[in-house]
């Protein structure tokens, strides 16, 4: 059954070929768990050169992606099932982190909108827009890799798409804290060495190193994340 379903409207879909082509992504897909639908806006353009963009009203360089395809392309979708969301990819949108991504990964059917050339009429953002996402303080060509990114962190937390569903629970942020150093064979390289609690079986040594490790880590990198919030030492769970 699929658990959640994905339509890319965009002005570059092909852009998006790859990203859906390989590795988990596809594998999501092939299990029959995630859809993912990519749409060229064109196919709802009324121009008999399919055109989707036109110029700024007051001047100003650059384009501007048109109400009225956009409008029909996300009309057509909601007549043939329900969306719980249509998201549109924008530098000014709420920052994705992982807690909004677990938020919309227990959605069914979403719309991610991919903003192109100088965005979008803003009238779309004022009427047909439920959430802005954005992925980083700075501007892109395009919202193609925003849907990219928001698309990958959303399908990895659908039940069933990583073999191991732990996996996605022990990931960065998902305790507020950036993940400890991980380790596989050989257990010694060379001067190298993997440390030797991880090699010792004891599971409660073990996740201890782990959560002290995810605590300094993410006061070394990331401190911004330990401001204002649990206890350091023991609250915050293991990393």
């Amino acid at each position: 059954m699929v658990r959640l379903r994905i339509d890319i409207l965009s002005a570059v879909p092909r852009l998006l070929d790859s990203w859906f082509a390989e590795s988990i992504l596809q594998r999501a897909q092939q299990k029959g768990l995630v859809e993912v639908v990519l749409h060229d806006l064109r196919q709802w353009s009324t121009d008999k050169h399919r055109r989707i963009d036109d110029y700024v009203f007051g001047g100003g360089a650059g384009m501007v992606l048109q109400v009225e395809p956009i409008h029909r392309a996300i009309t057509q979708l909601k007549s043939e099932r329900h969306y719980d969301a249509v998201i549109y990819l924008s530098p000014d949108g709420e920052l994705l982190d992982q807690p909004l991504a677990n938020r919309l990964s227990v959605h069914r059917n979403l719309i991610l909108l991919c903003g192109h050339y100088k965005g979008v009429d803003e009238r779309v953002r004022a009427h047909l827009v439920d959430l802005e996402v954005s992925i980083g303080n700075y501007v892109l060509s395009g919202g193609e890799l925003g849907a990219a990114v928001l698309s990958d962190a959303l399908i990895r937390l659908v039940p069933g798409v990583l073999s191991d569903e732990t996996s996605a629970l022990s990931d960065s942020f998902q305790d507020g804290l950036v993940a400890p150093p991980v380790y596989t064979r050989p257990a010694a390289y060379g001067d190298w060495k993997v440390p030797e609690v991880l090699l010792s079986g004891h599971e409660a040594r073990i996740a201890e190193w782990r959560h002290q490790q995810a605590v300094q880590r993410t006061r070394e990198r990331r401190p911004e994340l330990l401001e204002g919030g649990p206890d350091e030492a023991g609250s915050l769970g293991e990393g």
